[in-house]
């Protein structure tokens, strides 16, 4: 299966909607806020900026931008039209927050249209990512901000084990929702070749354990997708997500995925 998120305008909308729910319930929980209020401290906002969320989905993080002392418009752009449409609606009140269809690789803006860019786990879905970024430093005003925080896939692990068969199903999941797992190792090398000076890289750990909501939906799906290549069947599907459940009543369940946040600025042209 081809990461969805790829190409998530042509997705059925049932999926789509699974989606939806599954980033508002990551985007709602302490540990991603955290990382998120932790990585946007390192960006300086000009008074009266404006902000671009590309690929915000239901528009969780263009809600905590729209909150950002200095910042007088943010939009989020996504190709998904129903996480546009949920994303209007979870915002209604917000006037300053918009959103509308596009894709990241052919954005719909002037030159020079903003003073911070942000892609918030989107970078590791696009494919051509180096076409996202030319494009998000056309539309940056010099000096702009540039701001990407994404996993490091690699990382990602429910195993406390060597031969942990739990682990199969977060590997399934990478395999198959992640485009480019590796992107984020490779962010350094690739940013000043496009226009971008580099100011901080950090690392940010994620990690679950008493209350794994979100890990769990990475067991299930995983678990589910495995049934779908034929690689185990109902059965050994429905024993792992027994066990995460159980390893979670037990206290001795363990889902831990680093995360990267880049921080850069666009040069003058």
């Amino acid at each position: 299966m081809l990461d969805p998120y790829a190409s998530i305008a042509e997705a059925d909308a049932a999926l789509q909607a699974r989606l939806a729910a599954v980033l508002e319930l990551r985007a709602a929980e302490p540990e991603q806020r955290a990382m998120l209020s932790a990585y946007l401290a390192d960006v300086s906002i000009p008074q009266s900026a404006t902000a671009l969320d590309v690929g915000c989905g239901t528009g969780a993080v263009s809600r905590v931008l729209a909150e950002m002392p200095g910042l007088r418009e943010v939009i989020g752009i996504d190709p998904s039209s129903l996480f546009i449409e949920k994303a209007r609606e979870l915002a209604k009140g917000i006037s300053q927050l918009k959103f509308q269809t596009g894709d990241a690789r052919a954005l719909p803006f002037a030159d020079a249209s903003f003073d911070l860019v942000l892609f918030h786990t989107v970078l590791c879905h696009v494919p051509e990512p180096e076409r996202a970024l030319r494009e998000a430093h056309r539309v940056l005003r010099p000096d702009g901000w540039l701001v990407i925080f994404d996993g490091d896939y690699p990382t990602a692990s429910v195993a406390i084990d060597a031969f942990d068969p739990l682990q199969s199903t977060v590997a399934a999941m990478v395999a198959s929702y992640v485009h480019n797992p590796w992107l984020t190792r490779r962010l350094r090398a690739i940013l000043p070749t496009l226009g971008f000076t580099v100011s901080k890289l950090r690392s940010h750990g994620y990690l679950q354990t008493e209350t794994p909501a979100y890990m769990l939906t990475l067991v299930d799906r995983g678990a589910d997708l495995l049934i779908g290549s034929g690689t185990i069947g109902v059965d050994q599907a429905e024993a792992l997500k027994t066990e995460a459940r159980r390893r979670v009543n037990a206290g001795e369940f363990f889902g831990h995925i680093s995360f990267l946040s880049v921080i850069a600025r666009a040069s003058d042209r």
